[in-house]
């Protein structure tokens, strides 16, 4: 457990397990702590380094704006410094954005990619959640004080009074257009996507995303030669908010890691 000096910020993270790399990033306001639930079946199959991304957990914010690309820049570093070579890289809601553009701009340095209950275009979300990330601000952290995210940010944080500028930040970050279709497309890194069918993503925008990245296209044959290279899980029973409390998560991902690099001929 320690800090990476990295892009003019003090990287909080922490490696869990042995073997090939898989670095797991966490959602909106959360930390490293939000995969406690899994990493028990994570670490013991993995080398699991988890990462407080700028300004979340005990990763103090710096002047600059939270962007998904200066995140993904920043993961990268942090790949470097640690010295992992190729790394599985698993991001959640927020991390899922990060980890996706991690993998655009630094494909070289992810293996495989997993995006977890993120769209790859703002449009993606349903409009109902747009409008409540829109509504994110300084005065909306403060009515979050005394929540199971406040709490565990007042404990673990450098800084614990950065909580409402934290949400600035984020709403500001959240209202930002983007749309990565294109980049998607151009994907070379196996992805798995990961929804939960009560996602706060509609299961159109999923199939539109797994289509981005060749799924869905045509049967894969009897004898799968032409399945594509990515994968698509969507998890029954669940919501976007518990997606990372099942152990059906795990159960999806891990067979995707250690599936062989191609489809059999």
């Amino acid at each position: 457990m320690s800090y990476a000096e990295v892009n003019g910020l003090r990287l909080w993270h922490e490696a869990h397990g042995s073997g090939r790399p898989l670095v797991l990033l966490h959602g909106g306001y959360g930390a490293a702590e939000s995969f406690a639930p899994l990493l028990p079946a994570f670490a013991g199959r993995r080398r699991v380094v988890t990462v407080d991304l700028q300004g979340h957990g005990r990763t103090a914010d710096v002047d600059r704006p939270l962007r998904f690309e200066s995140m993904a820049d920043d993961v990268a570093a942090l790949i470097r410094h640690l010295g992992l070579g190729e790394a599985d890289v698993l991001g959640y809601s927020l991390g899922g954005g990060v980890a996706l553009r991690l993998a655009i701009q630094h494909p070289a340095l992810v293996r495989r990619l997993v995006v977890v209950s993120a769209p790859c275009r703002s449009g993606g979300w349903y409009p109902e959640v747009l409008a409540a990330m829109a509504a994110q601000d300084a005065a909306t952290g403060e009515r979050m004080r005394g929540t199971p995210p406040h709490e565990l940010y007042a404990r673990i944080a450098p800084r614990p009074q950065d909580w409402p500028a934290l949400w600035a930040k984020t709403g500001e970050l959240l209202r930002r257009d983007y749309d990565w279709s294109a980049q998607v497309a151009a994907l070379a890194n196996p992805t798995l996507l990961v929804f939960a069918d009560a996602d706060s993503v509609p299961t159109s925008h999923v199939a539109e995303f797994f289509g981005l990245l060749g799924g869905g296209h045509r049967d894969a044959g009897w004898d799968g030669s032409d399945r594509p290279a990515s994968r698509l899980a969507v998890l029954p029973g669940l919501t976007h908010y518990e997606m990372l409390d099942s152990p059906a998560l795990p159960a999806a991902v891990l067979p995707f890691l250690t599936a062989p690099a191609r489809p059999p001929q």
